[in-house]
Parts: structure tokens; sequence; C-alpha cells
């Protein structure tokens, strides 16, 4: 009886974990589009390193947009380093949560487009 128990809650508690992680990872809470001057790309973190950058919105930087790109998105990340100091356009999924394994931010570029 007592092991059944035990199983039942152990089983119960690996579905829930499995189902937040999920969750966490194949649903967005918005998309979106951002345009202005790309003014920071970097690679930082000491264990893990993640892909972190900052778009300006305003007049002297006084609009900010800190975003994170997922590592498995190679194409973007040459794109936003050839595009560094330059207008570009952003698109972007933005996530309930994030893992540190991700990013500092909850804002995920997925393209880049630069502005004419």
């Amino acid at each position: 009886m007592i092991r059944k128990i035990v199983l039942y809650i152990a089983l119960s508690l690996t579905l829930i974990t499995v189902g937040y992680f999920s969750f966490i990872y194949y649903v967005p809470y918005s998309d979106g589009v951002r345009s202005g001057e790309l003014i920071k790309i970097s690679h930082k973190g000491f264990i893990v390193k993640t892909w972190e950058g900052e778009l300006s919105q305003g007049i002297s930087g006084a609009q900010i947009f800190a975003f994170s790109i997922m590592d498995n998105e190679t194409a973007v990340i040459e794109q936003l380093k050839q595009n560094q100091g330059k207008k570009v356009t952003l698109e972007y999924e933005e996530r309930y949560k994030t893992f540190f394994w991700w990013g500092d931010t909850r804002y995920f570029v997925t393209k880049v487009s630069l502005e004419k």
C-alpha cells in the first residue's frame, strides 16, 4: 500500500515537472517586431554562455530593448554581429519564463533584417 502511494506521488511529480518544462519550452507568450539601432551583441556567462543584445529605440539610448538569442539560431547571431551599430528590425518571441541556459531575458530574437 505504501509503495503504491509513493509510486503515485513520484509519477505525479514527474508528470508535473515534464508538463511545466514543456509548457515553458513550446508555448510563447507573445511575438512581435521592434526596430532601432543595434548597440550591443555579446556572448556572456561564466559556466553557461548565452547570447545577449540591446537595441536602442530612442534618442540617446533612452529606450533600450534587451533581448536574448538561442544558441541554435546561428544565422541570426551572425546577422546581428554583421549589423552592429546599424538600424535593424528584429522579430522576437516573448516567453512566460526562461531557463538560465537560454538567456537573461524573456525576449528571444528569431529573425533580423537591415533597415534601409
